[in-house]
């Protein structure tokens, strides 16, 4: 199922969370803006997770002549979830794509992604998630995901296989509605669909990192991971969505 019709393509906000990744956010910033650019009227806001490279000044300077591209900073790092949200609330879109800063993910991707849905509008389709083919990460990193996801997805009934890829879409106002914890964004799709929103996976590319290293080693990905699955099951056990906080087009009073 999609949303998308003929209409054109229109504004789209984009979430860039950084943290120490001054090499590659310029190379990002500039693919955006080509790739995203030629296709929507973008609003990009890059948030910086307490870097202690000079992400925050690069971005400063790139965004002092460049009016699509704003900088927020944290003072200290608080996570991807936390910078996540930081961008989403400040975003000026009905709808915001996010993608990473270390030049992992392809804003073509992120282009043929929001081309799913119509981003003048929000209708069944409350998540647009992006499933990485031909992973380039190292094979203990693969074995140890494949098993992660697997797990989550016969505990959560998902029905997603790779909910930590950085590329997604979705309604500003049914993101910020979403309950707030760290790793939000490795649970958004169980979340959308208790929400009654439909889920979209799409295959998208996996490239190399321009720099840097993942924030994760494969041990407290599982340690942390098993601590959020527990808390992610209770909260939508617990859950019973009445009226959305948003209006939804095509809905009735």
């Amino acid at each position: 199922m999609t949303d998308a019709g003929d209409n054109p393509p229109g504004p789209l906000s984009v979430v860039v969370p950084v943290c120490d990744e001054a090499d590659s956010i310029p190379v990002v910033l500039r693919e955006l803006l080509a790739k995203a650019g030629a296709a929507y009227d973008l609003d990009v806001v890059v948030v910086d997770d307490g870097s202690r490279d000079g992400s925050a000044e690069v971005v400063a300077a790139i965004a002092a002549g460049e009016p699509r591209v704003r900088l927020i900073r944290h003072k200290m790092r608080c996570g991807k979830s936390a910078a996540l949200r930081t961008g989403v609330a400040a975003a000026r879109n009905r709808w915001v794509g996010m993608i990473d800063g270390d030049g992992e993910n392809d804003p073509d991707d992120l282009v043929a992604m929001a081309g799913r849905i119509d981003t003048a509008r929000i209708g069944a389709v409350g998540l647009v998630a992006g499933n990485r083919r031909r992973r380039t990460a190292g094979p203990w990193r693969l074995i140890a995901s494949r098993i992660a996801n697997g797990i989550r997805r016969r505990a959560l009934q998902d029905d997603c296989p790779d909910t930590a890829c950085g590329l997604k879409v979705i309604p500003r106002d049914l993101f910020l509605a979403l309950p707030y914890f760290d790793s939000l964004h490795r649970y958004m799709p169980a979340l959308v669909r208790k929400y009654g929103f439909d889920v979209l996976n799409v295959p998208v590319d996996d490239r190399p990192r321009i720099s840097g290293q993942s924030k994760y080693t494969n041990l407290r990905r599982a340690l942390v991971g098993v601590v959020d699955l527990l808390g992610v099951y209770w909260l939508l056990r617990r859950t019973s969505v009445g009226a959305l906080p948003f209006a939804r087009d095509g809905d009735t009073e």
